[in-house]
């Protein structure tokens, strides 16, 4: 269904979720095997299944293969002073009827919540250092996600991902 002056796709009262008192759907698509429907709004993406909405620094990545939406979350490992340790969530995978600007919104959301992102070297592997803007927060989140094989918890790793961090949050964050 459609509305004549914003040519925005109206979701379904029953299929809305929870949303917070100001936050807005952006666009939405009906996913296949069903009537669950994926919802985008400013905040983040609410998927089939989910009770919370999974905001969009908490999207590690997202991929549209053209018929289907794959999300990957990103998943609390460990809490360190300044950073978080994340790791991939299980993908979830859906096949969007009539996706409309779905793929586009989320694609624009994720990117835009990234400020800063590098790859380094450390002892055994390598580290993703990424800072997030998260609705909310003043100044910038910080997450570190280790290469697979590389190992994370010894302790010559953790001390070369705090230097590399403090030294991003230097160079980067506005209230350091």
């Amino acid at each position: 269904m459609f509305n004549l002056f914003s040519r925005r796709r109206r979701l379904p009262a029953d299929r809305r979720p929870p949303l917070e008192p100001a936050e807005r759907v952006l666009d939405w698509a009906r996913v296949a095997d069903g009537e669950e429907v994926v919802v985008v709004t400013d905040r983040g993406l609410w998927l089939p299944g989910e009770t919370a909405r999974l905001g969009w620094h908490e999207v590690h990545r997202a991929i549209w293969s053209g018929r289907d939406l794959a999300v990957t979350p990103a998943e609390l490992v460990e809490e360190r002073p300044g950073y978080r340790v994340v790791a991939d969530g299980p993908v979830r995978t859906y096949l969007l009827v009539d996706p409309g600007d779905v793929p586009h919104q989320v694609r624009a959301r994720v990117t835009r919540s990234v400020a800063y992102t590098a790859h380094h070297r450390v002892p055994g592997g390598g580290v993703r250092i990424a800072a997030r803007q998260v609705r909310g927060v003043d100044g910038l989140t910080w997450t570190v996600r280790y290469d697979p094989g590389t190992p994370a918890g010894d302790p010559r790793v953790v001390a070369t991902t705090d230097d590399l961090v403090t030294a991003a949050r230097t160079g980067t964050d506005p209230l350091l």
